[in-house]
């Protein structure tokens, strides 16, 4: 038996059981501390804050039953450096983490630039290629991954900050409400060409919500959506069927693939027929 992998209902966690019946790992990302900091304020806004997402997470954790978490990437908002009053911030938030009997890995993502010497030693921190745990290949998505974690059955990601635009309401004036992504991704196709990366052996994705619940959302039922210049549309979303689901569980349906960019769809219209 493979280990389980599913949502954990009304929050933007992932939780991850492994079939030996050892405790249970909660899987999120963008966790972006530091967004909307002020002076006085350097752990957030009330709604976003380190200490309120801290509790927010280890209450999670214990509903799950899990024993580690895994943030895959972004866990600060800041892009380049760390201001110093953003630094007692992030240590403080993992202690709180630790001192809750919690294990806990990071994996970088692009926002993680110099976040190493912010943290606890007990947090092990990984590269932005990603790690494989009991099946399951977990990575940012602003760096292509390692050949081990393409390898996976199965895939992690966040990055994306999937969202869905709904009618606007009194609670909900925008509109805009975070969603995961299930993807579901055909096999690999046998190549003769040598290539720097190995194939997808992936049959999964999951696109993981923004944790932070005011880090901002793509609505993905656009046109086309402004982050699809990354290469998890391309090389994956693209490639298999993608269904779009609210944190309630709602089924949204199948996604559409975004559009090409104006110059990839005219390189196409220029080539040769076969």
């Amino acid at each position: 038996m493979e280990a389980t992998l599913a949502p954990l209902p009304g929050a933007p966690a992932l939780v991850l059981r492994p079939a030996e019946g050892a405790p249970a790992t909660l899987l999120l990302a963008d966790l972006h501390l530091g967004l909307g900091a002020s002076r006085d304020r350097p752990w957030g806004p009330p709604e976003a804050s380190a200490p309120v997402l801290a509790d927010h997470l280890i209450g999670l954790a214990h509903r799950a039953k899990a024993g580690r978490v895994i943030v895959a990437g972004d866990v600060k908002h800041p892009i380049v450096g760390t201001p110093a009053p953003l630094r007692p911030v992030l240590f403080d938030f993992f202690s709180t983490l630790l001192r809750e009997g919690l294990a806990v890995d990071v994996v970088l993502g692009n926002h993680d630039v110099g976040l190493v010497r912010c943290l606890p030693r007990e947090v092990d921190v990984h590269s932005a290629s990603g790690i494989v745990r009991d099946g399951v290949g977990i990575f940012h998505g602003h760096r292509w991954p390692s050949n081990r974690v393409l390898r996976a059955p199965r895939l992690v990601v966040g990055h994306l900050h999937p969202g869905f635009r709904l009618a606007p309401s009194p609670d909900d004036p925008l509109g805009k409400r975070r969603c995961w992504v299930r993807l579901q991704l055909p096999p690999a196709r046998p190549s003769r060409r040598r290539r720097k990366h190995g194939p997808i052996r992936a049959r999964e994705m999951v696109v993981l919500p923004a944790f932070n619940p005011i880090a901002g959302t793509e609505s993905l039922n656009r046109e086309r959506p402004a982050r699809g210049r990354s290469f998890l549309y391309g090389r994956f979303l693209a490639r298999g069927t993608a269904r779009a689901y609210l944190l309630d569980g709602t089924d949204l349906g199948v996604l559409t693939p975004p559009a090409l960019p104006t110059r990839a769809r005219a390189a196409i219209a220029m080539r040769p027929a076969p």
